[in-house]
């Protein structure tokens, strides 16, 4: 469903256990850090309001969105991490730039979250402009970053 028609921070409480003994890693790119500190803050909030304990949330930054594909293998190969959040935004240029990132990353982190066999959660906006990215990392849409935490609390529930 688009965001335009669903906010980002809202949420079914099926499936939410008990974190408290969960260790998670998250990957913060630092490229258009404006908004992924915002998502960054957002994810905290959940993983905390859920029970998760601040020693059990690592965090990881890496310079842009690219990289976080290799910044999610070096986290999720550790055993005591139970699911990696990676939170990065791509904003459209001029080129075909964007397309390619957008392909490598989402292809990237897929393949991390196969090979671990654990929740590696895609909290990467993908906007046409920077208003829409603000949008959704904690503006009239909601926070990507809480729907990537509560994404990666329901997947540890399989």
């Amino acid at each position: 469903m688009a965001s335009t028609k669903k906010n980002l921070s809202t949420y079914s409480p099926n499936n939410i256990q008990d974190i408290s003994k969960r260790k998670f890693a998250l990957v913060v790119s630092e490229w258009n850090s404006e908004v992924t500190e915002a998502l960054y803050t957002g994810a905290i909030e959940v993983l905390l309001k859920h029970g998760a304990k601040p020693k059990n949330i690592i965090r990881r930054n890496v310079p842009g969105s690219f990289e976080l594909s290799f910044g999610a293998q070096l986290m999720a190969q550790k055993k005591d991490i139970h699911a990696v959040i990676c939170l990065g935004c791509v904003i459209q240029g001029e080129t075909k730039h964007f397309d390619f990132i957008c392909q490598a990353v989402a292809q990237g982190l897929t393949n991390v979250s196969l090979k671990y066999n654990k929740p590696v959660i895609f909290g990467v906006l993908t906007t046409d402009n920077q208003q829409q990215a603000f949008d959704r990392a904690g503006g009239k849409h909601g926070n990507k970053g809480d729907e990537a935490a509560v994404t990666a609390i329901k997947m540890l529930a399989f």
